[in-house]
């Protein structure tokens, strides 16, 4: 065996039982030779005390050290090297084999020998000494590199992500928007058997519509400010409980002015209800993610605008037209349940002055010329009942205007329009939702008048277009906030006039499989394509501490422009729903949408949401912005 005079017992026991020496080597007192370790990094001796309590055969250390690994030995040096002299002390275990090894490392090493037993000053099982240190890379700045973008895949996936937090706020602002949306459109189907019980015939149905929409537009941008000052939970609260209250009030009323009035009312708490909950979406969400909680808003609120006429002829067939207001009861009580568990980010400011006048102002600018438009079939356009109101409504508009310019706290804030995408937009929103206004309400009247299917099967026929908003909502909200919303929003107002104009197939012997369907397949698909990307350009163009007005004004013109599409349907038919009318309808709607589509492909600006890889690498975990503002529908 190799020279292991020079170890103590322990060692020469390992000797003995590991492998033994190379050929050609001899035995020798020259003892291991000593590994490259810096000065300050090699151990004291053990003091006598200790290298003799170490050197007995029956020591608990001594056990321990016989599992270790054996001992391999270096080749001896050869036989014409002069002997020399033996040095008692510990073991010195051999240098591994690297060329150049880093202190760092083989401080490392001493830490691990150090930790071993105090007997034994062998090398412990994970080191190896023939086995050689990791190379570095030859390369530096590859790791900086990976280090980069590593830093970058982990932000991109926590903005990509929806944290349980979100989750919810997503779920409350959803149910919080779908009910005055489901309620929007619910009526549609029972406005026939409305008339039936209460009486009043044309005017009755146009009345019951448009109370609702008349002062959920008016008051919708005093909601929206009202929303930026007390927080958005509060007012969503507050929403809830009056439209739940109205809902009751609808589904006992006994006569046609009674149920108008309630549906009044109903306009107040929707016009809380909805810029509110778009807004708490738009604070809680950033860039592409927020894109894609808007589409799943506007696919749900979709949903809900569409497929009312399905739920409503449903109840309408089967326990009666009231029951459509009571059953805006129960999700009204489960999202209150849920809203406890949401935090309102955007603190209240109780100091901030409300425009009360604006307010007063704006609601009878709009009240007079709509009160107008609907009374002029009965009584005529040169009644004072007539002319009067559209006087005083129009004075009092330009007067709104005029006070919102010089006002210090303004309901509508008319520097807003300075932004190109903002003013355009909300063009575009006139046109688009003036014919998704018309084109339902005009196909389920004529089912159930002309043809005379009963209210279910006339709310079934809205059911194709309901699904389409629910599965690829999410999907064109997302694209938009990569691509950009321009060319969605000039795409899909065509796409849907298309599918307006294919239902001019309906005649005489009508065919709801061939002549219907395929047209409300291709209208739903161009406003699933449609919404999304234009509420998302519409509020990315201004700041989020402005989203709860910016969401309110883009509401207001979506319900000003169908409380104005509704209140000119009487002059549009002129007489009866016939199938004349119902194609001149048909013409009105797809004009406005194809309006809609040049006014999106030369108007807007697009803007992709882009991540730059430096800035989110440097921001270490933090979010930088990226130049989206919230985004509304």
């Amino acid at each position: 065996m190799c020279g292991s005079a020079g170890l103590p017992r322990t060692h020469r026991q390992h000797r003995s039982e590991g492998t033994p020496c190379r050929s050609g080597n001899r035995s020798s007192s020259r003892p291991s030779p000593r590994p490259s370790l810096s000065p300050a990094a090699r151990r004291p001796r053990p003091s006598p005390r200790r290298r003799a309590r170490s050197s007995h055969p029956s020591s608990s250390h001594s056990t321990r050290a016989s599992t270790a690994r054996p001992y391999r030995c270096r080749s001896a040096p050869s036989s014409t090297s002069a002997p020399r002299t033996r040095r008692r002390g510990r073991a010195r275990w051999p240098t591994p084999r690297s060329p150049s090894s880093s202190p760092a490392r083989t401080t490392g090493a001493q830490n691990s020998i150090r930790a071993s037993s105090p007997s034994v000053r062998g090398p412990p099982r994970s080191l190896s000494p023939t086995a050689r240190p990791t190379r570095r890379s030859s390369s530096p700045s590859r790791s900086p590199d990976r280090r980069r973008r590593r830093r970058v895949h982990a932000l991109r996936h926590r903005r990509s992500s929806v944290n349980s937090r979100q989750r919810s706020i997503l779920i409350v602002a959803i149910l919080a928007s779908f009910v005055p949306f489901l309620d929007g459109s619910i009526v549609n189907v029972a406005l026939p058997a409305i008339v039936d019980e209460l009486g009043g015939g044309v005017v009755t149905s146009q009345w019951v519509l448009d109370g609702y929409l008349l002062t959920l537009a008016s008051l919708i941008l005093l909601a929206g400010s009202i929303s930026d000052s007390f927080g958005r939970v509060r007012v969503l609260a507050a929403g809830l409980v009056i439209f739940g209250i109205a809902s009751v009030a609808c589904a006992i009323a006994p006569s046609a002015g009674l149920l108008i009035a309630a549906r009044v009312v109903q306009g107040i708490g929707g016009a809380l209800l909805v810029p509110s909950s778009l807004a708490i979406i738009t604070s809680n969400f950033d860039g592409a993610l927020r894109s894609r909680a808007i589409g799943l808003w506007t696919g749900w609120t979709g949903v809900a605008f569409i497929a009312g006429p399905v739920f409503g002829g449903a109840l309408v067939d089967l326990v009666g037209w009231r029951w459509i207001f009571g059953a805006n009861v129960v999700p009204i009580l489960v999202t209150i349940l849920l809203l406890r568990r949401v935090s309102d980010p955007a603190g209240s400011h109780s100091g901030v002055r409300i425009d009360i006048l604006g307010a007063v102002l704006g609601s009878v600018g709009l009240a007079g010329p709509v009160f107008a438009l609907i009374e002029s079939e009965r009584l005529g356009w040169l009644s004072p009942a007539v002319l009067v109101p559209l006087v005083v409504g129009l004075a009092s508009f330009v007067a709104y205007l005029l006070w919102e310019r010089r006002a210090p706290h303004p309901m509508l804030p008319l520097s807003l329009f300075s932004v190109r995408n903002f003013a355009v937009g909300n063009l575009a929103t006139a046109f688009i939702y003036a014919a998704l206004s018309l084109a339902p309400l005009v196909v389920t009247l004529y089912l159930q008048q002309v043809v005379g299917a009963p209210a279910i099967l006339a709310g079934l026929a809205s059911l194709p277009g309901a699904l389409i908003p629910l599965f690829l909502s999410g999907t064109f909200g997302s694209l938009a906030g990569r691509y950009g919303p321009r060319w969605f929003m000039a795409i899909g107002p065509a796409v849907a006039a298309v599918g307006v104009t294919s239902m001019f197939l309906v005649g005489s012997d009508f065919s709801f499989w061939w002549q219907l369907l395929p047209g409300l397949v291709v209208f739903g698909l161009g406003i699933t394509i449609t919404v999304a990307p234009l509420t998302s350009a519409v509020l990315s163009a201004v700041d989020s501490s402005r989203s709860g007005i910016a969401s309110a004004v883009n509401n207001a013109v979506s319900r000003v422009a169908g409380l104005i599409a509704i209140a000119f349907l009487g002059s549009i038919l002129a007489g009866p729903l016939d199938l004349d009318g119902f194609r001149r309808v048909l013409v009105v709607a797809a004009t406005l949408l194809v309006l809609g589509a040049v006014t999106s492909a030369i108007g807007i600006s697009n803007r992709a949401a882009k991540i730059d890889p430096a800035a989110e690498s440097a921001a270490d975990g933090a979010r930088p912005s990226d130049g989206t503002a919230p985004s509304q529908a």
